[in-house]
C-alpha cells in the first residue's frame, strides 16, 4: 500500500484529488482497484491516508535532513496535494488527522512570542503565506510586478517572511 499512497500523492499533486480516479491510482500501482478500495474504502478516505502519510513524511524528513533535497521535494509535494485538495473542495482540516509539520511551527513560534494565541497565529500566518503563494504565484507575480523574479528570489523572500512571522520580528514589537 505504501505504492498507492507514493502514486496518488504524485497524481494528487499534478492533477488534485478530484481530478484523480481510484481506478488511475490503482492502474499507476500496478494493482486492482478493488484492493485500494478495500484497504483504504472511500476517496475521502484515500485522500485522508495521503494526507497523513506525506505530513509523518515530511514531519521525519525535516527532523533528519531539514535542508536537503529529498525533505524540500516531499514539503513541496505536501503543500501541493493540500492545495490542490482545499481547492477541489475537500475538508482537509477534518480529513487529516495529524499535523507534525504545523505543530513543529508552533513549537518553534512560542520560544519567541509572549503567549500561546501569537504563537498559533504566527504559525497560522505561515500556513497561509504557503499555500497562498502555491495556489495564487501567477497571479501574485502579475499582480505584484515579480514577473521577472527569480524563483529562488521569490523563495528566500517567502523564508525570510516566515522566519519574521516565527520568530517575532516587528509582531513581537507590537506587543511589547
Amino acid at each position: 500500500m505504501a505504492a498507492v499512497l507514493a502514486v496518488a500523492s504524485e497524481l494528487f499533486a499534478d492533477r488534485g484529488p478530484a481530478s484523480t480516479s481510484i481506478r488511475d491510482i490503482a492502474a499507476r500501482s500496478g494493482v486492482n482497484h478493488a484492493l485500494v478500495f478495500r484497504h483504504f474504502g472511500t476517496k475521502d478516505q484515500l485522500v485522508a491516508a495521503v494526507l497523513d502519510h506525506l505530513s509523518d513524511t515530511v514531519a521525519t524528513l525535516v527532523e533528519s535532513d531539514p535542508t536537503g533535497p529529498e525533505t524540500q521535494r516531499a514539503v513541496e509535494r505536501n503543500w501541493r496535494v493540500l492545495a490542490r485538495a482545499i481547492l477541489d473542495g475537500y475538508p482537509v482540516g477534518q480529513l487529516q488527522h495529524q499535523f507534525p509539520y504545523v505543530s513543529g511551527l508552533v513549537e518553534r513560534a512560542r520560544a519567541h512570542h509572549p503567549d500561546e494565541l501569537t504563537a498559533r497565529l504566527a504559525a497560522a500566518n505561515v500556513i497561509a503565506l504557503e499555500l497562498g503563494w502555491r495556489l495564487f504565484e501567477p497571479f501574485v507575480r502579475s499582480a505584484a510586478g515579480l514577473r521577472a523574479v527569480p524563483s529562488i528570489r521569490i523563495r528566500d523572500g517567502i523564508n525570510a517572511s516566515t522566519r519574521t512571522m516565527l520568530e517575532g520580528g516587528s509582531a513581537r514589537a507590537s506587543h511589547a
